[in-house]
């Protein structure tokens, strides 16, 4: 569904953000990228929705090139990549329905989003994605009322109203407290599993991707140092990824 050939990334100062990935990520697979901070990780991932450009290579999203696309070719493939980040990226002043009808801006003209002219059906899938996160009640609050764990969650409503086909989530959990992580990382799995949707996180907690990943990537200084099951990813293979042992914090997945 998603594949890497030969893919780098260099910043203007010279720093590289990823050397030469190859990677392919199948439908379906929930997969965790780890590594220290720096090592690359929010780069590979908000390159695979063109967030970030890359410097050399190709990323191909169900064999089309997204690193080439551009104007109404580009803007088709984005609609089927929902992205979740740290700091939720919602409307505060909204109600928590049009933050999730926000979702569907990419099927209907600029001019009707603006007016906020969304269909019936439209209101009923993001009520119905709502739903599906445990959080329909909060349909008409505002989301600067809610919690930082179910802002969350409304972000990943607004990814199912959107009926992505792939959800990136940067750190998705890591201004959360042990029990809200629970809750955001158990909706992530079961939308994965239910849904079939391809998804990719970025996590700093070694216990966290143990517990939900199906495949493990670690990342060093902009290069894959692991790829495998979570069978394989020992305290020792942690460690080749981290460059160092790895600390209590990282492994406990405790809120700092």
């Amino acid at each position: 569904m998603i594949e890497f050939r030969n893919v780098s990334k260099v910043y203007p100062n010279g720093t590289k953000g990823l050397n030469n990935i190859n990677l392919t990520i199948n439908k379906g697979e929930f997969v965790v990228i780890v590594g220290l901070s720096g090592a690359g990780k929010s780069t590979l991932l908000r390159s695979i929705n063109k967030l970030h450009d890359i410097s050399s290579g190709e990323i191909l999203i169900e064999d089309k090139s997204i690193t080439s696309a551009k104007g109404s070719e580009l803007y088709k493939i984005r609609r089927d990549i929902g992205m979740i980040f740290q700091n939720f990226n919602l409307v505060k002043r909204s109600s928590v329905l049009r933050n999730v009808l926000s979702g569907r801006v990419g099927y209907h003209s600029t001019f009707k989003m603006l007016l906020g002219l969304f269909p019936q059906e439209d209101k009923e899938l993001a009520l119905k994605a709502l739903d599906r996160v445990n959080i329909l009640e909060k349909a008409y609050s505002r989301a600067d009322e809610l919690s930082g764990g179910q802002q969350q969650r409304v972000s990943i409503a607004r990814a199912l109203a959107q009926e992505a086909k792939i959800i990136l989530a940067d750190e998705p959990v890591a201004s959360l407290d042990p029990l809200t992580t629970k809750q955001v990382m158990d909706d992530l799995k079961r939308i994965n599993e239910e849904l079939n949707i391809t998804t990719i996180v970025n996590l700093h907690f070694i216990d966290l991707a143990r517990q939900y990943a199906t495949r493990i990537i670690g990342l060093r200084a902009g290069e894959v140092v692991f790829d495998g099951p979570v069978c394989e990813a020992t305290d020792e293979r942690f460690s080749e990824i981290y460059g160092r042992p790895i600390h209590e914090d990282e492994l406990l997945g405790v809120a700092k």
